[in-house]
């Protein structure tokens, strides 16, 4: 039988899935583990898509404060990591599709001459891969950096599967060309 509020050390010894389940019945400093646990995780997902730390840390907070409003609907306490990160993606994609609707200016539109001059001799994958588009992007990264499949990069975008492919093969392309551009 678990105990009703385990110790901050015990906690901290814990296994996720048994702190996951307290949380889950509500458990706020079960939750502060968790987060305390995951929050490098989330907030590297979410820099590697908007090179801008303090934007991601924000988008992170807003994860997070999704993650304990729906806790109660994690099936599995063991599918805790998948789940937060299917939210810290959800939280990404609403935050583009608000940020594009008052963009002015298209970032794909830039010359790469100008960006050559805007970033200087040398640009890094960070930066090239600012220079995608936010959905490439964000296929981009979840294949390569997170390590997800094809399908698993589908089923967590909501995009069909060959447009996935399509994407993560059109970014890789285009990374390619901007890293070698860059010499």
């Amino acid at each position: 039988m678990m105990p009703d509020n385990l110790s901050k050390s015990g906690m901290m010894n814990a296994a996720e899935v048994a702190v996951v389940a307290l949380a889950k019945l509500g458990d706020k400093p079960a939750f502060e583990e968790l987060v305390r646990r995951r929050q490098s995780t989330v907030r590297n997902l979410l820099r590697r898509l908007c090179r801008d730390h303090a934007l991601a840390d924000d988008l992170s907070q807003q994860a997070f404060i999704q993650a304990w409003k729906t806790l109660g609907s994690l099936q599995s306490p063991a599918a805790f990591g998948v789940w937060l990160r299917q939210i810290a993606v959800n939280t990404w994609l609403q935050y583009v599709r608000s940020w594009k609707e008052i963009k002015s200016i298209d970032e794909e539109d830039i010359p790469l001459q100008l960006m050559m001059e805007m970033h200087g001799e040398k640009i890094d994958l960070d930066q090239a891969l600012m220079q995608l588009s936010p959905t490439i992007r964000l296929c981009i990264v979840l294949s390569h950096a997170e390590g997800m499949s094809h399908g698993e990069v589908a089923k967590a975008t909501k995009l069909p599967l060959g447009t996935v492919k399509s994407h993560i093969t059109r970014g890789t392309a285009k990374l390619r060309e901007l890293l070698q551009a860059y010499g």
